[in-house]
């Protein structure tokens, strides 16, 4: 008998059919004799609405209580999951994050996963009991409820699976697997058959939506293989695993994008040790994540560094930054830019060939896109453009590499 845990997204829960078809799709699996662990979204919509309310009531609203009312959208659909299994026969419980012994911590909004203690989950699985998690949430150690942000729901069902040992982790969603970019911008997209942790990794925390980025770091650190595939049909999906040696055959895997993104330049900086880390450390504080950094000297011997973030954020990075750039004297200045978006372009195998960067930068240069900034790691090559063109980007970067084509 094999434990199987299964997430469904809020698009696959969003209304009560939706729902019965989960439902008769957990009883097929159990019907085929396996243990079943489900791990569910909010229904589509229901997280967006009650933070419209929130902030309808409160500009600023305490990110406690933020917790404490987004929280109830999960615990919702679990309720409804479970009615559902009900109704059909199954022998069903709902379970909340702190009953499946999910325990954060970090900033309200934005916990992470602390530790896991998965016994009242494997005595229900032990008195045969098909189980219904809601995603999204746990409690820390003092008992406050806590919200693991967008996408914590991808968490939640990696961690379950990491703690109850499952043989499969299925990550079920509108969309039927990972694609080389998004069909809805590249319609000759090809879906991946398998992906490894790492190029995964990058796509998601370069734009891909399939999955959350921790989510990713969370199974290759416990070794959680996963499947994505969609919760419509029964078409195999995409693994995420660790790598193997014929990956590397493949230059790149897939191209994503991101938009919506800003960039803020800081020019004037005494050159001095120690600067990069007082203007970083003051974004840091502000629990901004930065995404592309360039740091250089200019001509006149001041320091220069760019970086990029999402454009939600500009605002509070502006607000940190002033009293830091007040006290580096008159020469500091900031600029900001947004209405930019970020492409990128990832395949381990670049470890092993060269000439991708060229390939890429031709590309772009062929379909008239201007590259703003650039940064690489050692399987990703990112760069900025401007946003009304990064669809136009994108196709022409999909078209450079073949990746419509199945490689040899």
């Amino acid at each position: 008998m094999a434990l199987i845990v299964q997430k469904y997204g809020g698009s696959s829960v969003g209304t009560l059919d939706r729902i019965r078809n989960v439902a008769a799709r957990l009883l097929r699996t159990r019907d085929e004799g396996n243990q079943v662990v489900a791990v569910v979204s909010a229904m589509a919509g229901v997280t967006d609405e009650l933070i419209r309310m929130a902030r309808e009531l409160s500009e600023n609203p305490a990110e406690r209580e933020l917790d404490v009312l987004l929280a109830t959208g999960e615990q919702q659909s679990i309720a409804l999951v479970t009615m559902a299994l009900h109704d059909m026969g199954v022998d069903a419980v709902s379970i909340t994050g702190r009953q499946a012994g999910i325990f954060t911590t970090g900033s309200h909004t934005r916990g992470r996963i602390l530790n896991m203690d998965p016994s009242l989950m494997r005595g229900f699985l032990n008195d045969g009991k098909t189980l219904v998690v809601a995603g999204f949430q746990g409690v820390t150690p003092n008992g406050m409820i806590h919200t693991l942000g967008r996408g914590g729901s991808d968490l939640t069902a990696i961690a379950v699976a990491a703690a109850l040992k499952a043989e499969v982790c299925q990550i079920l969603t509108d969309v039927d697997g990972v694609y080389t970019c998004d069909p809805r911008i590249v319609p000759n997209a090809r879906k991946l058959p398998e992906i490894s942790y790492d190029e995964m990794l990058e796509m998601a925390s370069s734009g891909s939506k399939v999955m959350q980025s921790r989510s990713v770091e969370f199974a290759k650190k416990f070794g959680v293989i996963f499947e994505v595939r969609s919760s419509l049909n029964d078409n195999p999906g995409t693994l995420v695993l660790e790598e193997h040696p014929n990956m590397e055959n493949v230059v790149i895997r897939g191209v994503s994008i991101e938009r919506s993104q800003a960039r803020v330049t800081i020019t004037g900086i005494p050159d001095e040790p120690g600067m990069s880390g007082r203007i970083l450390g003051v974004i840091g504080e502000a629990e901004i994540n930065l995404d592309m950094i360039i740091s250089n000297i200019a001509h006149d011997g001041f320091a220069r560094h760019s970086f990029t973030m999402h454009s939600s954020d500009l605002g509070k990075a502006q607000a940190a930054l002033k009293p830091v750039i007040a006290a580096l004297g008159s020469n500091a200045k900031v600029e900001t830019e947004g209405g930019i978006a970020k492409l990128s372009a990832v395949g381990i195998g670049m470890r092993s060939h060269s000439g991708v960067a060229a390939t890429m930068f031709k590309a772009l240069g062929a379909a008239g896109i201007n590259i703003g900034m650039i940064s690489t790691s050692e399987i990703k090559i990112a760069v900025t453009v401007d946003e009304t063109c990064i669809e136009d980007a994108a196709r022409a970067v999909h078209d450079a590499f073949g990746l419509d084509k199945r490689p040899a």
